[in-house]
């Protein structure tokens, strides 16, 4: 048992153990960035999964994965229908779930209402799902939350109490807020274990949506030899996606019981580390490269132990590396 500020936040056996058996993980979203990403490692494995998605073009996962995703099972279902999410965890005996369907802020903007329906409802249909079937499904309930959980206001408690409560500045960052209370409550009335992981700005390959897709977008640009403006900057904490995703595999793999919600590690910096890092692995574009030096508004100080208590050591891509390896794909090396 582990009590911080008075609350309890978890309970978990030994950090880093791990269940045994592949089993058949279902992650849903998966013809997103991250879930794509997340289908790639798992298969990477040798673990059986199943990607369920409202859409129909794996573009995404053929591009991480470098060729037709052979030997993965994609089904086409909606996360607002509980049945739908019912039929998928039943039909494919699925044992792990990692639930990362959702859409992002500029979408949660423009329709907050169906927003809602996605990013929470949908939530709760996976935690309900799970609810009935814990005999069958192993480990916590992974899902994505987000370092937009936090809100400017929350910048102290953000860099010093990952379990601390939020003031978000956007719908979305809202949701991310219900679905980590609504996992809480499912643990505290049901038993059904979870644990959501929150990234902050991600980079990388298939990242091509959302507000902070904007360095991606950079380094595309310089693979072709082109120059991009960033419309944002100031301090973050940069992620790169294979690490989001190894982290989401590994949660899905452990044996923790309780429900808690971590920021994930990544590289702390300003937008000038990653224009730094784009112009060292594309020295042609040197000056070519801009950025607005407006930040977002999540807090750029992150803190970062809550995830290692779980899993052990975290690996975290250096930006160069990442950065490098992301416009060295761009440009089919």
């Amino acid at each position: 048992m582990l009590v911080r500020n008075g609350r309890l936040l978890r309970h978990l056996r030994r950090p880093g153990n791990v269940l045994t058996g592949p089993g058949r993980t279902l992650v849903t979203g998966a013809l997103g960035c991250l879930g794509a990403w997340t289908v790639r490692e798992l298969h990477r494995q040798g673990l059986p999964a199943v990607g369920f998605d409202l859409g129909t073009d794996d573009f995404r996962l053929r591009d991480v994965m470098g060729a037709e995703p052979a030997g993965i099972t994609l089904l086409r279902g909606d996360i607002t229908s509980r049945e739908e999410v019912e039929r998928a965890l039943d039909e494919h005996e699925v044992t792990h779930v990692i639930h990362l369907a959702a859409l992002q802020i500029p979408f949660c903007r423009a329709d907050p209402i169906r927003g809602a329906l996605v990013n929470v409802v949908g939530t709760l249909n996976v935690l309900e799902a799970v609810k009935e079937r814990r005999d069958r499904i192993a480990g916590p309930v992974v899902y994505a939350s987000s370092a937009a959980y936090w809100g400017l206001q929350d910048v102290d408690a953000a860099a010093t109490d990952e379990a601390a409560r939020s003031r978000p500045d956007t719908h979305y960052g809202v949701y991310k807020q219900a679905n980590e209370g609504n996992a809480r409550i499912y643990w505290q009335d049901a038993g059904v274990a979870s644990l959501g992981l929150r990234p902050a700005n991600v980079y990388g390959p298939a990242r091509d949506q959302g507000v902070t897709s904007e360095p991606t977008h950079a380094m595309r640009a310089a693979a072709g030899g082109e120059g991009y403006h960033i419309n944002y900057g100031g301090r973050t904490v940069f992620n790169y996606t294979a690490d989001v995703a190894s982290a989401f595999v590994r949660m899905s793999r452990s044996t923790f019981e309780g429900a808690a919600a971590f920021n994930m590690p990544g590289t702390p910096g300003h937008m000038l580390d990653m224009v730094a890092a784009i112009e060292a692995a594309a020295p042609e574009v040197t000056g070519m490269i801009t950025f607005d030096d407006t930040p977002l508004p999540v807090p750029a100080d992150l803190a970062t132990d809550g995830l290692a208590a779980v899993l052990g050591q975290v690996e975290i891509t250096p930006l160069a590396d990442g950065v490098r390896a992301t416009i060295d794909h761009f440009r089919g090396a």
